[in-house]
């Protein structure tokens, strides 16, 4: 058996198609660059001729000199009745000037009578004469069967003859497209087998949809019948539920299959790989993703912690590192003194787990928590706790107080005012700042007061801010958790505060942010 799979990404195309998901032709190329690196085989970059941004993408793609992976334009098999040689939209995708086609086509008979309207004659012309023509201009042509499943289901000798048509007009590979993405593992896998005995495994591809949550299994599945090129997206994008997730793919390939890529020697690198899809996108990363998310080896229970501790793989299904990724342990009132000594050797302290600090530090994390704290986002908070706890931390100042007034004044704008008054190195600091929110004005008077004599948190931004109410049965008196993550360059931290004032939780998490950055970044 050939353990060889070629590596395909539909993200700048299908993924695109997911709500909320939008990229620049700078966000395109950028990507496009990336994937190239990674050692993916074929980079599918969009419709050329839909629409201005596809247009410019393809045109400034021709200037890369891309060191692997081949670039494809999408679009379909020429309209019924027309030569393949007199098909507007095929002269537009020959213009985009790629080496790799891929061709859509019609396989289930349902789809060719009823929506497209033409005989089943014609579309396995319009299939074959298409690829001919196309094949015929020097362009590799990756024929993707849509609706093929569902074709199968309903006639499968119909659906085959589609394949056989896309074969003999040149097509380099068969990919099996399950649009809807209501397929299950047993017929999925059967049905691949069939056309693997049919047309050859090296011919075969597979294209999967996560309608039914199985977007990954039935790739998977589709490889052990026989497939040997798989699609995907980056972190799942895709229309509806998405497309099958190539970051949960492919270590699952490589790591679990015995199958091998160019890309795999490159493994190590898909979790940073996917972090950069989620901001090019604007998103925030889902830290439950397999592999690749920040929750995938965290450890929370005490006994799994433990086990960890002792043998990973007790409670890891693979070594962290192999995907970019690393073990976390998560603090909470479930942890044990094993949990926090891990949590306090992964955050730069060695702590005895019989020392008495120890019972005291136990003894503040599980009051803290049952009074809503939590350290899960809020690593920041939870190293200045460890540290004040073995008296490790120096105080750069003191507060004396805060105010904020929030007003809108008489053109209608609305302003928050806030005045913080601190001692630093025994001199009392009184400063005064405006911004639109009362955070903002209270972040700004803080730095006020500090940069003098501490120019180094400049840089230091606040990336996010994260409002929970604890308790809603107590309206608006609900105490309030905050979480505030801060950071500079490519450096992140996350600090929390609860009180039954929203403000005043969010001072606390500012002053912890400020604390972090001075103590010990």
């Amino acid at each position: 058996m050939n353990n060889a799979v070629k590596i395909y990404d539909t993200t700048l195309r299908d993924g695109t198609q997911g709500e909320g998901i939008s990229f620049s032709v700078t966000d395109k190329l950028l990507i496009t660059e990336k994937l190239d690196l990674f050692g993916v085989d074929y980079i599918e970059g969009g419709f050329p001729g839909s629409n201005p941004r596809d247009i410019t993408f393809f045109n400034e793609a021709k200037k890369l000199r891309l060191k692997h992976a081949r670039l494809a334009a999408f679009g379909s098999t020429r309209r019924a009745g027309v030569k393949a040689s007199e098909d507007a939209q095929l002269a537009t995708l020959l213009a985009a000037d790629t080496p790799v086609l891929t061709l859509v086509g019609k396989t289930w008979t349902l789809h060719v009578t009823e929506i497209i309207r033409t005989t089943l004659e014609e579309n396995l012309a319009m299939i074959e004469d298409s690829i001919r023509h196309v094949t015929g201009q020097g362009r590799e042509v990756v024929y993707d069967a849509e609706h093929f499943f569902d074709g199968f289901k309903a006639d499968p000798d119909y659906a085959l003859r589609t394949l056989a048509a896309a074969l003999k007009g040149g097509a380099s590979n068969l990919t099996l497209c399950d649009t809807n993405g209501g397929t299950l593992v047993d017929d999925f896998k059967r049905i691949v087998t069939r056309v693997v005995g049919e047309f050859g495994a090296d011919k075969v591809g597979v294209h999967c949809h996560n309608d039914s949550g199985l977007g990954v299994a039935l790739t998977l599945a589709g490889v052990e019948a026989g497939a040997c090129l798989v699609q995907g997206t980056a972190n799942g994008y895709g229309e509806r539920t998405g497309n099958a997730n190539l970051f949960t793919v492919l270590p699952s390939l490589f790591l679990k299959m015995g199958r091998t890529a160019r890309c795999a020697q490159n493994l190590a690198q898909i979790r940073e790989l996917s972090l950069t899809f989620d901001e090019l996108a604007n998103l925030k990363p889902d830290t439950k993703t397999p592999y690749v998310g920040a929750s995938a080896f965290a450890h929370k229970g005490g006994l799994h912690a433990n086990a960890a501790q002792k043998v990973k793989s007790s409670y890891e299904h693979i070594d962290p590192s192999l995907v970019g990724n690393r073990t976390r342990v998560l603090v909470s009132d479930m942890a044990g003194r094993s949990s926090i000594a891990m949590k306090a050797k992964e955050l730069g302290f060695e702590l005895d787990e019989k020392a008495p600090e120890m019972k005291t530090l136990i003894e503040q994390l599980k009051e803290l928590e049952f009074r809503g704290y939590e350290f899960e986002a809020a690593d920041a908070s939870l190293q200045l706790l460890i540290a004040r706890t073995m008296g490790g931390t120096k105080s750069f100042f003191e507060v004396e107080g805060y105010r904020v007034i929030v007003e809108r004044n008489a053109s209608g704008q609305l302003v928050a005012e806030a005045t913080v008054k601190l001692r630093v190195n025994g001199e009392t600091r009184h400063t005064v700042a405006d911004c639109t929110g009362p955070v903002g004005a209270l972040d700004k008077a803080l730095r006020l007061a500090l940069e003098p004599e501490y120019p180094q948190i400049r840089d230091v931004t606040l990336r996010d801010y994260k409002v929970r109410i604890l308790d809603g049965r107590n309206g608006a008196n609900a105490r309030t958790r905050v979480l505030i993550e801060s950071g500079f360059d490519h450096r992140v931290w996350g600090t929390v505060g609860v009180s039954d004032n929203v403000i005043d939780a969010s001072w606390e998490a500012l002053v912890d942010a400020v604390n972090y950055k001075l103590a010990l970044v």
